[in-house]
C-alpha cells in the first residue's frame, strides 16, 4: 500500500487570521517547523521544500496553492509524494480550531518500497513531524 491519510484536529490560542496569515508564509515555515529544512518560492502559487523528521532521508516536494480562503487552505503536493493537504480553520473561543487532512501517495521505488516495508515507522515519522508542526505554529503565532 502506498497510500496515505491523515487527519488531525489542533487548537492554537491565536485568532484565525493570525494562525492563516502563518500558515500562509511558506518561506517562513524553516523557522518555526524544525522539519523544514527549505524552501525556495517559485511563484506566487508555488514552492519547492525539503522536509526531514526523524528518519535519515529528505522528502521534495513541489507545493502548489490550491485554495487561500480565510477559512481554507489547500495544496497540491508533487514530488516524493503526490496528493493533497488541507487545513480547515474556524474560530473557537478566543483562539482557532484546525483541521488538517493530508491524502498522498508514495512516489519513487525506493520510498514505495519503504512504503510497503515500514508503514508503521513511516506513520510514527509523520505523527512525529505533526507533533513539530504545532508545537512550532503555537510558539509562531
Amino acid at each position: 500500500m502506498r497510500g496515505y491519510s491523515f487527519r488531525e484536529e489542533w487548537t492554537v490560542a491565536a485568532e484565525p487570521r493570525r494562525v492563516r496569515d502563518v500558515l500562509v508564509d511558506l518561506e517562513r515555515y524553516p523557522r518555526w517547523w524544525r522539519e523544514v529544512r527549505a524552501v525556495a518560492r517559485l511563484s506566487d502559487d508555488d514552492a519547492l521544500v525539503v522536509c526531514r523528521s526523524a528518519l535519515p532521508y529528505d522528502l521534495e516536494l513541489h507545493l502548489h496553492a490550491v485554495h487561500r480562503h480565510d477559512d481554507l487552505l489547500e495544496t497540491g503536493i508533487d514530488g516524493d509524494l503526490v496528493g493533497h493537504a488541507r487545513y480547515r480553520i474556524s474560530p473557537h473561543g478566543a483562539g482557532t480550531r484546525l483541521h488538517f487532512e493530508q491524502d498522498v501517495d508514495v512516489s519513487g521505488r525506493l520510498l514505495g518500497l519503504a512504503s510497503r516495508l515500514a508503514r508503521p515507522v513511516l506513520v510514527w515519522n509523520h505523527d512525529r513531524m505533526m507533533r513539530s508542526c504545532l508545537s512550532g505554529l503555537r510558539s509562531a503565532v
